[in-house]
């Protein structure tokens, strides 16, 4: 698949000076940097190593700013998550509930129909529906639900669906994981989020999601959705069991499968939340880390347009400061946010558009507001919002 590249916006560049670089194994790495060489995997572990944070985000900050100067993408989204049921029991997970246990829920689909019109009466471009692997669900009521949701609105991106559930409902239907997505995109899937990748390596999915896809799976489920014509985000969960040579490993494997189909759109880095979770005796991410794992990210991940700093698991503040640490996007509007709220989260569940663009300019940043596949969203085209309507949920618990 053609990489898409994202329309671009010319702004003042800001002179910027070489940093000190206070760590000397950092020095032969930003001299790629400059020369815009790509980085080995040895380099991506000097720079989650180093200790000297502002020269690596220094180096994350010309990358991003000789793409895209002081742009700041952000949209109109709307998190709608159908059940939290869900067959998997992974140690890392807050969400997931088994059928019977307090705090089970499952939206019939005149709910789903419901949250996401109260989406579009807010001026939703997108939807991102992910939720847990139910048990009992079948794969048709998920295609209703997407033609549903296609039908009532046909000007709203659907990005449904991890490769995780895609996974699961294969074995679900005994269909293979492209017949899957042949099917979801027929129905109406426009693209795919990122989750469920967590960290690739066997040995951190064996102790943090034993039941979930593997990383294997993961990568060749994305790569079936892009050789079809379906793009997706990537991600990864930092800040639990995992070690440094386990990151580096991870990210160099999207890139390689970016190399080969073009199909990636944003990566997410996603901070651990351990509360709630059976690996509650872990210490949080900090700051430092959030950071870093933004900064290498960038610089590792050349082949990615765009690396997201999304504030429902840094905080505005951190994804404010994230902006000249190499990110670009510090993600949507959201609405309401349900998997990592139950792991501890208290960022808001939402936050306006007006609001998103104060923290961008705050940050010296000009926001720039996009669709799911970073085009230019003028507003003045789109169809008028409605009133915001009563949400009534009639739970199937």
């Amino acid at each position: 698949m053609p990489q898409t590249k994202s329309p671009q916006t010319k702004m003042p560049q800001t002179t910027m000076t070489e940093p000190t670089i206070r760590d000397s194994r950092l020095e032969p790495v930003a001299r790629k940097v400059l020369a815009g060489e790509r980085l080995r995997p040895d380099d991506g572990l000097a720079l989650f190593r180093t200790k000297d944070l502002l020269a690596l985000g220094w180096l994350a900050n010309f990358v991003r700013e000789k793409r895209y100067g002081d742009i700041c993408y952000f949209n109109v989204n709307r998190h709608i998550n159908p059940t939290n049921v869900c067959v998997a029991h992974c140690r890392l997970c807050a969400f997931g509930r088994s059928p019977d246990a307090p705090g089970a829920y499952t939206y019939a689909l005149d709910d789903v129909y419901q949250r996401a019109a109260q989406g579009v009466s807010e001026g939703a471009t997108e939807f991102h529906i992910v939720g847990g692997l139910h048990p009992s669900l079948t794969f048709e009521h998920y295609l209703e639900m997407i033609r549903g949701l296609k039908q009532r609105f046909p000007q709203v991106h659907l990005k449904v669906f991890t490769m995780v559930e895609i996974g699961y409902f294969a074995r679900l239907t005994k269909l293979s994981p492209r017949d899957v997505l042949l099917r979801l995109k027929e129905a109406g899937v426009d693209s795919m989020p990122g989750g469920g990748a967590e960290i690739f390596n066997p040995r951190v999915r064996k102790v943090i999601c034993d039941h979930k896809t593997s990383g294997r799976l993961w990568l060749d489920i994305a790569r079936t959705a892009h050789q079809i014509g379906l793009r997706s985000n990537a991600t990864m969960l930092y800040g639990h069991i995992e070690t440094y040579e386990e990151r580096v490993e991870h990210l160099t494997l999207l890139r390689e499968l970016q190399d080969e189909t073009g199909g990636f759109v944003t990566y997410i880095p996603l901070a651990f939340h351990p509360e709630n979770t059976a690996l509650s005796h872990l210490p949080k991410p900090t700051g430092w880390d959030d950071l870093k794992s933004i900064a290498v990210a960038r610089l590792m991940l050349d082949n990615f347009d765009h690396i997201k700093a999304y504030w429902i698991m840094l905080t505005p503040p951190v994804a404010q400061i994230a902006l000249r640490f190499g990110a670009d996007d510090i993600d949507g509007t959201v609405i309401e946010e349900k998997i990592y709220h139950d792991a501890g989260a208290t960022t808001p569940q939402h936050m306006t558009r007006a609001e998103l663009e104060r923290l961008i300019r705050a940050a010296g940043r000009v926001p720039f507001e996009r669709d799911t596949l970073y085009r230019p969203v003028d507003r003045s085209k789109l169809p008028p919002a409605g009133p915001r309507p009563d949400v009534t949920l009639t739970l199937n618990v």
